[in-house]
């Protein structure tokens, strides 16, 4: 058996996690991190954690595997006490594209189709339909050609949407048109109209959805965020739906999660808000994938998904 400690934000995710380990992976000596126990710790070099507490990694010092579960790991790297030799490795997936390609499906075709107008004439009701803009003359823009982001791509794609993706380095993706670094990011956001974003968040990719850069977008574009909250100016934002500029904007992630109650953004009536749901972690996958990759790395195998902490993803 491989001993595990699991170290989380939250107990319940924790409790979550033993459970079904103890179920489905009993090749792995799980238990969760107590910050109050003051026996001696366990030997134990890998860790399964999202947003563990910093006292993990004073209690642990011998952890070099450190699993995080989830695909985001700018909330790890600001952790301090991590070993400098420790890998940091991230789900690639874990089961989120799928959910995250039907929330954009979702929104996207109640913009082409039009769908909110049905819910206005039930209201009056008015048998009528509605106007639909054919998905062929509507260009989307992924910002962010990873796991998920090339997936979402390549989804849309397949429905017969013009795709075109931007990252930071070159990417090639069957169906995608795609640009890559800062010199070709204005090229890429002036013919998006319906621009999508799914960056890691990191240093470079903070505010970077700004005025500056959202006044590239053509004129009534929409915005779609299901990266991080931080990749958005939200002034800059409010500016640019008031001015109508932007034509609307879906939100899945804010700065300050959950969002005050008096935040400008719950009564937009341009913003459509959702709590950080559009791409929720199956469990079950994740864990296999992690528990493939510790036996892997254990053997010395190579392993995909480890976090390079100098480019922060």
């Amino acid at each position: 058996m491989i001993p595990v400690v699991l170290a989380s934000e939250s107990s319940a995710a924790t409790q979550k996690w033993l459970k079904l380990i103890q179920q489905h992976f009993p090749e792995l000596d799980a238990h969760i991190f107590d910050s109050a126990d003051n026996e001696k710790p366990k030997e134990v070099r890998a860790a399964i954690v999202w947003k563990p507490q910093s006292e993990l990694f004073e209690r642990y010092p011998q952890l070099n595997l450190i699993f995080n579960m989830g695909a985001g790991v700018d909330a790890i790297l600001r952790q301090s006490g991590i070993p400098p030799t420790a890998r940091i490795i991230r789900l690639e997936d874990g089961g989120l594209a799928n959910p995250m390609i039907e929330y954009v499906v979702h929104y996207l075709s109640g913009i082409t189709r039009n769908f909110a107008v049905y819910e206005q004439n039930r209201a009056q009701r008015l048998w009528q339909s509605a106007e639909q803009t054919p998905v062929d003359r509507l260009t989307v823009g992924v910002m962010g050609l990873g796991v998920i982001g090339a997936r979402i791509a390549q989804a849309l794609s397949a429905l017969d949407y013009p795709v075109q993706g931007w990252s930071r380095s070159p990417k090639e993706l069957p169906g995608v048109t795609c640009f890559h670094g800062e010199s070709q990011f204005a090229d890429f956001l002036g013919s998006s109209q319906i621009l999508i974003n799914v960056l890691p968040l990191t240093d470079e990719t903070r505010d970077i959805l700004n005025r500056d850069s959202l006044q590239r977008l053509p004129q009534g574009a929409v915005l779609m965020n299901i990266g991080r909250g931080e990749h958005v100016v939200e002034s800059d934002l409010i500016e640019l739906l008031d001015s109508g500029h932007l034509s609307r904007a879906v939100l899945d992630v804010t700065r300050q999660e959950p969002l005050p109650v008096d935040h400008a953004f719950w009564s937009h009536p341009a913003i459509t808000l959702t709590p950080h749901i559009s791409g929720p972690t199956n469990h079950y996958v994740a864990l296999g994938q992690i528990r493939d990759k510790l036996q892997d790395a254990l053997q010395g195998k190579p392993i995909t998904g480890e976090v390079k902490r100098d480019a922060g993803y």
